[in-house]
């Protein structure tokens, strides 16, 4: 059994999170006799989190016991796992025209000689405007593989790094049965010491449309379900607030005790697909997302 500590003061935006920024100097790399070890070693890292009611008062504790990889690797495996997530979300679409693609330019602008002027063979060279793009962008693939454990490795450490900006919620799915407010799901939030202008990720096992109506105007908040839950959006908050069930499920599925599955791979491979092809999930579970973080 791993004791309970709770993790040193950290902050998870990408500029201050201790993943990123820490005094751990980066190991040499082994030498050609000393090949590299295909296992991923990992440790446990518990810690103890507060269990808020809806009106905000502390009602008990929450145990959040989750893998993490050792301080010397853990920010090159966060690394190559944000990496890989950024660079899947990349169309390659964009495009540009040669100046044999352009239209125009066949014919010669004038004679080579007797004009005084500079040689030229066509309007669309690209020294011209109009004329095609040198070494422009073409359609290309950007999409790069990461292997299962160590992806799964790299959240359960951002998760397990962020546990001191972590707080558990009870559900408050049934506060919202009725018409949706923003106004009071930003003063529940206020109850539970968060501060609006904040980012805030919530992870909630299922997430009611009212829920989301009440909190999809609020441009600091995340709704994310565990087909969602991804590492920018975890480490991109400043806060983190989940349900008692999604503790379980984060026990479950990232907890040292994780023996993993057929049933695990092949859902697993669903969240790859759906997070490869960029698509927000449609209906009440989440909050629908723009195309605007898509980069050609």
């Amino acid at each position: 059994m791993c004791s309970l500590t709770t993790p040193p003061s950290t902050s998870l935006s990408f500029f201050s999170s201790s993943i990123f920024f820490n005094n751990t100097k980066i190991p040499k790399l082994p030498s050609p006799s000393k090949p590299f070890s295909h296992s991923l070693s990992v440790a446990c890292k518990a810690a103890t989190l507060p269990l808020l009611s809806f009106s905000g008062d502390k009602i008990g504790e929450a145990q959040l016991d989750l893998r993490a990889a050792p301080p010397d690797t853990a920010r090159a495996v966060v690394h190559r796992a944000i990496i890989t997530d950024l660079q899947n979300k990349r169309r390659g679409t964009a495009s540009t025209l040669t100046r044999a693609e352009v239209r125009g330019g066949g014919r010669k602008p004038y004679p080579q000689k007797k004009t005084g002027r500079a040689r030229r063979g066509s309007n669309r060279t690209p020294l011209r405007p109009g004329g095609g793009v040198i070494f422009g962008p073409k359609p290309r693939d950007w999409s790069i593989k990461i292997n299962r454990k160590e992806k799964r490795l790299a959240i359960s450490t951002a998760m397990a790094s962020a546990a001191v900006n972590t707080f558990v919620v009870e559900d408050f799915a049934e506060e919202f049965q009725g018409k949706p407010k923003t106004k009071e799901f930003i003063a529940a939030m206020k109850r539970w010491g968060l501060d609006p202008k904040e980012k805030a990720m919530f992870l909630m096992m299922e997430v009611p449309e009212n829920v989301v109506l009440s909190s999809r105007n609020i441009g600091t908040v995340k709704v994310l379900t565990p087909r969602t839950l991804n590492l920018f959006d975890i480490l991109n908050a400043d806060k983190l607030v989940l349900t008692p069930a999604a503790v379980d499920y984060l026990n479950q599925r990232y907890g040292v005790d994780y023996q993993g599955g057929d049933d695990e791979d092949d859902e697993e491979e669903e969240e790859e697909d759906y997070e490869d092809e960029g698509v927000a999930e449609e209906g009440p579970e989440t909050n629908k997302e723009d195309n605007s973080d898509v980069v050609n």
